[in-house]
């Protein structure tokens, strides 16, 4: 490893982050031994047919249900923070906790209501929690009285009526199903250690007599067609193997990534957070909330925009995967008005333009600086979507490596006709489209462009200038982090730059065209607080190798990674501090020599324990016969 050090002169400039939560964009490998895995010898066919109504449903409705919304994050008068759900964790001793149970009682719970507005939403499935990792179980269970029948005035079956109205509407219908975390019965595993003696117990016993015969349960006497596991912490790959072998009682199902050690599962599940890319050769799923809670909080109203919602769908839909988005009703069975009335507004959006988000696959593009694409590729042809976020001013929005003669152009919201100029020149190629002063959509309007015969498409990259000189700009990095320290591109101090930049597993690239090969010297402007390290590295932008998992076990995503090319090792770049984060310097990264023409990738990364809040600004490539 090259390692660089600098003396800064400041001068103003710009900032950085990345990371993942939940399970992720493309997560941690686990072995290839998947002995009970029903679908191991399952070929590509196969496997296209059991998901093909998954990737044609494109948006689902999560719902997180259970006692923990009767403290609705409120704990002997004290709001609590964190995600409602959790709230036991906060050390509630067990029996206390359950005395909940007895105030838990949905007398408005109205399954074919929750069916309908899911519907109404323009989502295609729905997810509900059998158990969370309070060990309450929305149905009757046989193996407890942790039940809603045994240990609720209600009394009833929760699960079985959603099931059946779900299917009425037309609606798949999937079960959530913590297997493993279990904060009520002996032996459930504990993330936050054991805080009660009633906690105490077998592991190993805890599967065999719960966890297990659960799963039995859920499976056979509701026939989901989703199971979705969930923290599998500590999971033995024996344990994993008992539960694994209860999933061919229901042909055809799909599961995630979250069993345990061995199975990877159908999905991979980004929670929280849009990956920055789909994941290679995986299908993927964002699970995400409309506030800041799962289960009901009945103080957080900190409550996603619609405009905010339908965006994410897009983003989602524009990279290949699914949108699994959450509601979480009160202990009386209603359903938060916030939810209800932002889901009816993306289901008017979903009137008009779910052709654009329906079983379309990711953009042959990349992203575009003012929306998304997608795209449905036929025989002979296909039909583009481009979803407008930020209307332009100037009446044109171009389309950058659209090649294609269109036969078609039309706004989606009323089959206006939309004038075009295609255009091919050195720097690249694209299409021009004049467009209406005023946006038809005030959330995201959509233009619809059909191709008939040969296409010609080509994802966005950054090229040189005539000079030679090529600028990595902030906008177009791809930003790899968690949900809550997420990376995000923002103006300081008149400058462009990536910033939120706080974890040292955040980290960010850039892939882009070289067409005229030099030697380049690198340099970039930097602001942080204290003293920070990165490396920066050149990798081959058309390969890709198998990613290496991280230790952070389901919670960080593995993020596609890229070929390394001879005689281009890691470089350690030192900064010292600036002063502050709104302070920029001007940093020299040093000498590359690009040799040949070709897809290349510019990855940067922190340095574990030599990081601090940082911002970044734009990358320059200069040859250095300038």
């Amino acid at each position: 490893m090259k390692c660089i050090y600098f003396f800064l002169i400041l001068t103003p400039a710009w900032l950085l982050c990345a990371v993942a939560h939940g399970n992720s964009s493309e997560v941690s490998r686990p072995s290839n031994d998947v002995r009970l895995d029903p679908y191991v010898n399952e070929t590509k066919a196969e496997k296209d047919a059991r998901m093909a109504w998954w990737r044609e449903a494109r948006f689902g409705m999560f719902i997180h249900w259970g006692v923990y919304a009767v403290p609705a994050g409120v704990y002997r008068g004290e709001q609590i923070r964190g995600i409602g759900e959790w709230i036991m964790s906060t050390r509630i001793p067990v029996d206390e906790y359950k005395s909940y149970a007895n105030e838990f009682n949905p007398v408005h719970y109205d399954p074919q209501a929750w069916a309908a507005l899911a519907k109404e939403a323009g989502m295609r499935y729905m997810v509900i929690t059998a158990k969370h990792h309070d060990g309450f179980s929305l149905y009757p269970s046989e193996v407890t009285d942790w039940d809603i029948v045994d240990a609720s005035p209600y009394g009833k079956d929760l699960i079985g009526p959603l099931a059946d109205a779900a299917r009425e509407e037309g609606l798949k219908f999937g079960l959530y199903f913590s297997q493993a975390q279990d904060w009520v019965h002996p032996g459930g595993i504990k993330r936050r250690g054991v805080w009660d003696e009633a906690q105490r117990g077998d592991v190993d016993a805890y599967f065999d007599e719960i966890a297990v015969p659960q799963a039995k349960e859920i499976l056979t006497r509701y026939q989901p067609d989703v199971l979705w596991w969930d923290t599998p912490e500590t999971t033995t790959r024996a344990q994993a193997d008992k539960l694994a072998a209860t999933i061919s009682s229901v042909p055809g199902i799909i599961t995630n990534n979250r069993l345990g050690p061995g199975y990877e599962g159908d999905t991979e599940t980004p929670e929280q957070f849009v990956p920055p890319t789909g994941f290679k050769d995986r299908d993927f799923e964002v699970c995400m909330t409309m506030n800041g809670t799962w289960g009901y909080k009945s103080w957080d109203h900190n409550w996603k925009s619609t405009t905010d919602i339908i965006h994410k769908l897009c983003d989602i839909a524009s990279k290949g995967g699914n949108f699994l988005l959450n509601i979480g009703p009160r202990a009386d069975g209603t359903i938060p008005e916030a939810s209800v009335e932002r889901l009816k507004e993306v289901g008017a959006w979903m009137k008009t333009n779910g052709e654009a988000i329906y079983g379309t696959a990711a953009s042959p593009f990349g992203r575009f600086l003012w929306g998304r694409s997608t795209v449905s590729i036929e025989d002979e042809g296909a039909t583009v979507y481009l979803h407008v976020f930020d209307w332009p001013k100037n009446g044109k929005i171009e389309v950058l490596g659209f090649g294609s003669k269109p036969d078609s152009v039309r706004l989606m919201s009323d089959g206006q006709p939309l004038s075009y100029t295609l255009w091919n020149e050195s720097e690249g190629k694209g299409l021009t489209l004049k467009l209406p002063e005023h946006a038809p959509d005030a959330h995201a309007s959509v233009i619809k462009l059909i191709v008939n015969g040969k296409i010609d498409f080509e994802k966005i990259r950054p090229r040189q200038m005539a000079d030679g000189s090529l600028t990595l700009e902030p906008n177009r990095a791809y930003l790899h982090s968690n949900s809550k320290n997420a990376l995000k591109v923002e103006v300081k101090q008149g400058k462009e730059c990536i910033g939120n930049w706080l974890a040292d597993k955040s980290w960010i690239y850039w892939d882009f065209r070289i067409t005229q090969p030099r030697t380049f010297t690198l340099s970039t402007e930097a602001a942080t607080a204290g003293d920070v390290a990165f490396t920066y590295q050149l990798k081959d932008g058309k390969r890709t190798v198998e990613a290496k998992p991280t230790d952070d076990k389901h919670k960080i995503y593995v993020a596609e990674e890229f070929a390394t090319l001879d005689g281009h090792d890691t470089v350690e770049v030192s900064i010292p501090s600036t002063g502050s984060k709104e302070t920029f310097v001007k940093v020299e990264l040093g000498e590359m020599k690009i040799a040949e023409p070709g897809v290349y990738v510019l990855e940067v990364r922190p340095v574990k324990e030599h990081w601090d809040r940082t911002r970044l600004a734009a990358i320059k490539l200069s040859p250095v016969n300038q």
